[in-house]
C-alpha cells in the first residue's frame, strides 16, 4: 500500500503530539488556586474535556447521535466507565503516593496491561520490538522517578490506586480500539467515552468543591486541562490509535512523563540530576525504537487494523 509509511509516520506524530499535551497536565495543575483538590481538578478536566469533544464533534466529521449511541454498546459503555475510573484513581493516587510515584506506576503499568489485553481481546500479539522498546522506556522511567529528592512516605493505597488507574487506562484503550476495528469513527469513539466519563464525574466535581473554577486563574487552569490536555489531546490520540496497534500506541504515550519532567525543571524550577537525565534519554530512545517499529511494520490490507467483531 503506497501511503502506508506516510500514514504510520503521521499516526506516530499524532500520538506523540497528544503525549506532549498530556505532559503539561501536572505543571498546569500546579497553578490551580489554593483549595482546589486533586479529585476536583481531575473531575473538572474530564467534565470540560468530554463536553468539548461532544460539542466540536461535527467539526471533526462525526455525529453526536452516533457517539451517544455508543453508550448502549458494551464496549462503548466500558470505555466511558474506564475513562472515569482512570482519571479519578490517578488523582486520588497522586494525593496518597505523590506525583512521581503515582505517575510511574500508572504510566509504567499501562503499556503492560494494554499489551496483554490487546493480545487477549484484539489478537494483536506483542512483538519483540514492542517488548524491548517498552522495557527501555520503563527503565528510563525508574531512573526519572528515583532521581533527586522524592517523598519518603508512600502509602500502599496510593500505589494500588495508581495501578488501578493504569489498568483503567488500558481497558479504555483496548475498548476504543475494539470499537474502531468494528467500524466506529475515531472522533465519535473519543467523544463517546469522554462525554460519558464526564457525566459520571460531574457529581464528583460538584460535591468535591468547584468554587476554585470561578476565579480567572482557576478558569484558565480548568480550560487548559479540559480543552488542550483532553479535547485536543485525545482527538490526536484517537487518530493515531485508529492506525497503530494498541500496544505501540500506549508505549509512545510514555513521552508524557518525559515532557512532564522537562517542564518541571524549566518551568517549576525542579532539580534533575544525572540519573534523571539518563532516564530521560532512555525514554526518548525507547520512543524512537517504537516509532521506527510502527512505521516499518508490514501493511496487511488496511494498516494495522485487526479484524474484530462485537459479540
Amino acid at each position: 500500500m503506497p501511503d502506508h509509511s506516510a500514514q504510520q509516520r503521521r499516526s506516530v506524530l499524532e500520538v506523540l503530539g497528544a503525549a506532549v499535551l498530556f505532559g503539561t497536565t501536572g505543571t498546569t495543575a500546579s497553578f490551580a488556586p489554593p483549595g482546589a483538590s486533586s479529585v476536583s481538578i481531575g473531575s473538572a478536566r474530564l467534565v470540560i474535556g468530554g463536553a468539548g469533544l461532544i460539542i466540536t464533534l461535527p467539526l471533526l466529521g462525526g455525529s453526536r447521535r452516533s457517539a451517544i449511541s455508543l453508550w448502549r454498546n458494551r464496549w462503548g459503555f466500558v470505555a466511558g466507565v474506564m475513562t472515569a475510573l482512570y482519571q479519578i484513581a490517578f488523582f486520588a493516587g497522586v494525593s496518597l503516593a505523590g506525583v512521581a510515584m503515582a505517575t510511574l506506576v500508572t504510566i509504567g503499568s499501562g503499556p503492560i496491561f494494554v499489551g496483554l489485553l490487546s493480545w487477549l481481546l484484539l489478537r494483536e500479539r506483542p512483538t519483540g520490538s514492542w517488548w524491548f522498546s517498552t522495557a527501555v522506556c520503563l527503565a528510563g522511567l525508574v531512573l526519572l522517578t528515583f532521581d533527586g529528592s522524592r517523598q519518603p512516605g508512600v502509602e500502599a493505597g496510593g500505589l494500588l490506586l495508581a495501578l488501578a488507574s493504569g489498568f483503567g487506562y488500558a481497558v479504555y484503550t483496548v475498548a476504543a480500539k475494539r470499537l474502531m476495528n468494528a467500524g466506529a469513527h475515531a472522533p465519535e469513539v473519543m467523544a463517546s467515552a469522554f462525554s460519558l466519563g464526564g457525566l459520571i464525574l460531574l457529581p464528583v466535581l460538584l460535591t468535591s468543591g468547584a468554587a476554585w473554577i470561578a476565579s480567572a486563574q482557576g478558569l484558565a487552569v480548568a480550560l487548559w486541562l479540559g480543552i488542550a490536555t483532553t479535547t485536543i489531546a485525545y482527538f490526536l490520540f484517537g487518530r493515531g490509535l485508529r492506525v497503530l496497534p494498541a500496544g505501540p500506541t500506549a508505549t509512545l504515550v510514555l513521552a508524557e512523563p518525559l515532557i512532564a519532567t522537562l517542564l518541571g525543571v524549566f518551568i517549576l524550577g525542579e532539580q534533575l540530576g544525572l540519573a534523571g537525565w539518563a532516564g530521560g534519554a532512555l525514554v526518548a530512545a525507547g520512543l524512537g525504537l517504537q516509532g521506527l517499529s510502527s512505521i516499518r511494520s508490514r501493511p496487511q490490507g488496511k494498516p494495522n487494523v485487526i479484524e474484530a467483531t462485537l459479540a
